[in-house]
């Protein structure tokens, strides 16, 4: 595996191959003693870069585990750009995949179309943020390599085939935005970032305690693990080797149900649980939106006194109601004749009436005005709703923050966001969406109230400067000290060293610093493994992994019932994907393609597509890959 990159994603996603797939990597960085080219904001960033710069051995250590030994001879390379005659002698030429994760779209796009020339059968994953310039790379890409492969395949054998290599030469694009997007939302709804990303269907992992006697644990959508015998021992070295029994991973029932005194890792769906957005038309404004408090009580006040006036002449000259309200109407707007002659109490009628009817002017031009600055402004922002609670701040429409923003409201959570600046990236979308959006800083006084942070249920600081993201949640734990809080800092270390002092100070509060290169780099190392590979979990020591496997071409699942396809401590079926093919094993859950309650007696038949969970071991059995053995 070869990575290139400037900036703490390309070192993270090394360490990331090594330690969890114990993958060969060459690593290609700039040279140490020039600082790389970071067009990010904030000093914070900018140092942590230049100390990313200067550890490029520091990913040359990793390590332990249970299932592989890491393969000593890792190579770091220092370039400044990524040309041909780098890629050529980081051997591109013979690797499996190429990881081109600059901060700089046209880089990574350069580098992308020459190392494609140079193996056109090399699995390319790039680091780009425009989506759709991301799917014409990936097409046109895709494209060069399949005309390649077929073209080198019929040059062999006479044939235009090649193999069926179609998914191992694929071009993945991955923006850090959306790759960190689930683990944000995940982290700010039920307080973990273990998730995977299952076809739109977000996933978690949680650890239980063992349960009570007379206690029935609840076992979610499946138990993953069965967490070390030692792992609530306060005293003991959590998942070490020499912790007696260590994790068990994807054990079957009899084992399960024997695990007494044992936690469990088990997969839940995540879900959203608090208030519900509001139920409103779409294109329709609401009319307490359109006029102020003020203005709709002053109309109200000169309605009943209309009201009033039509009374009192029905009582006065005992007229017909509907003429009475006519009469009093045109005596309002002064195009009646003067009631010369007529009984005193209709005088005197007639005179208020003209009276309320200057009062009437102003109010009908306020509100005017009103409805129409309403309507000038629907198209930009929203403020919060005065009763809102039980929502979701967000700090920053950045990147990361447009991206986190969106997937929130696909799970209909009531949001808030807070932005310095009205031009940045995300306002558009926060119009489009109809979220409230409060304008200033947010280490200004005040501004963390407008968004309503004394009702909220989390917060997500995630500005480009770390600072300003500390100060907000510091400042957030003063005013609500049961908070759940994330915060998106730049450096690794510096994310764990705030991660503890918080957890520290707050013990009973849910704190989580979360750096965005720790968050990406687990989708992108699975994407270098290829498309099937949707994420990775870790359990204790040891990681479990998930794919998406068509049934066809592994005999392992392919005929077999759920029941016989599942190995223990190697593979298990998890869920079918129905919208691979037109039918179903079941009912299909309403927004997903997946259905999870397969019986143990369903076949699964060559067209099917399942996602499974695996270890390292097992899913390099499944696919035919051979797993890496110690020198």
């Amino acid at each position: 595996m070869v990575v290139c990159g400037d900036d703490g994603l390309a070192h993270r996603l090394a360490t990331e191959l090594r330690g969890v797939y114990r993958e060969q990597v060459v690593l290609v960085v700039p040279p140490s003693r020039r600082t790389p080219p970071q067009p990010m904001a904030g000093r914070a960033r900018a140092a942590s870069a230049a100390l990313f710069g200067r550890m490029v051995t520091a990913v040359n250590r990793g390590t332990g585990d249970s299932d592989d030994t890491l393969v000593p001879d890792e190579r770091v390379m220092e370039a400044a750009e990524p040309t041909e005659a780098v890629l050529a002698d980081a051997g591109v030429d013979r690797a499996a995949a190429l990881a081109l994760v600059y901060d700089d779209d046209e880089t990574n796009i350069r580098a992308a179309l020459t190392a494609r020339r140079l193996n056109p059968r090399l699995r390319l994953v790039l680091r780009l943020y425009n989506r759709r310039l991301g799917q014409h790379i990936e097409e046109l890409l895709d494209q060069a390599a399949e005309l390649a492969a077929g073209a080198t395949a019929s040059h062999r054998d006479g044939h235009g085939r090649h193999g069926g290599h179609g998914a191992d030469i694929a071009t993945t694009v991955l923006s850090d935005a959306d790759t960190t997007a689930p683990a944000l939302v995940a982290t700010a709804l039920v307080g973990t970032s273990k998730v995977v990303d299952a076809e739109g269907l977000l996933l978690r992992a949680v650890e239980r305690r063992p349960p009570r006697p007379g206690e029935v644990a609840d076992p979610g959508l499946c138990t993953l693990a069965l967490l070390s015998a030692t792992s609530n021992d306060p005293a003991g070295a959590e998942g070490s080797e020499d912790s007696g029994d260590g994790p068990r991973l994807l054990p079957d029932a009899e084992a399960v149900a024997a695990a007494t005194g044992r936690g469990a890792v088990v997969l839940e769906q995540v879900s959203y649980s608090g208030p519900p957005l509001p139920a409103r038309r779409a294109g329709v404004m609401p009319f307490a939106s359109l006029f102020s408090a003020r203005l709709r009580w002053s109309l109200a006040g000169l309605v009943a006194a209309v009201v009033a006036l039509a009374v009192a002449l029905i009582v006065v000259t005992d007229d017909h109601p509907l003429h009475a309200i006519y009469i009093t109407l045109l005596d309002l707007f002064a195009i009646n004749d003067p009631a010369v002659g007529a009984p005193l109490g209709q005088q005197v009628l007639q005179l208020l009436s003209g009276l309320v009817g200057l009062l009437l002017l102003p109010v009908l031009l306020a509100a005017v005005l009103e409805a129409l600055g309403t309507f000038r402004t629907a198209s930009a922002l929203r403020k919060p709703p005065r009763g809102l609670s039980g929502h979701v701040v967000l700090l920053g429409l950045g990147k990361i923050g447009t991206r986190v923003l969106t997937r929130l409201r696909e799970l209909h959570i009531p949001v808030v966001c807070v932005e310095a600046d009205p031009e940045a990236r995300g306002m558009a979308v926060a119009r489009r969406l109809r979220v409230p959006v409060v304008v200033g800083d947010v280490t200004q006084e005040g501004v963390l109230e407008s968004a309503k942070i004394h009702r909220a249920d989390a917060l997500l600081a995630l500005t480009s400067v770390d600072t300003t993201n500390l100060e907000a949640v510091l400042y957030a734990r003063s005013v609500r000290p049961d908070l759940r809080a994330v915060l998106r800092l730049y450096d690794d270390d510096f994310a764990k060293a705030v991660y503890r002092t918080l957890r520290t100070a707050h013990p009973a509060a849910l704190t989580r610093s979360r750096s965005v290169s720790h968050l990406a780099a687990p989708a992108f190392a699975g994407a270098m493994m290829g498309r099937q590979i949707l994420g990775a979990i870790p359990v204790e020591r040891r990681v479990l992994l998930f794919a998406a496997v068509v049934v066809d071409g592994h005999p392992q699942l392919e005929g077999r019932t759920v029941a016989e396809a599942f190995r223990p401590g190697a593979w298990r079926v998890l869920a079918l994907d129905t919208a691979a093919r037109g039918d179903a094993a079941g009912a299909e859950p309403p927004g997903s393609g997946l259905v999870w309650d397969l019986p143990d007696t369903y076949v699964l038949r060559a067209g099917d597509r399942v996602v499974l969970a695996a270890t390292r071991r097992g899913l390099a059995e499944l696919l035919g890959r051979r797993t890496r053995s110690p020198r």
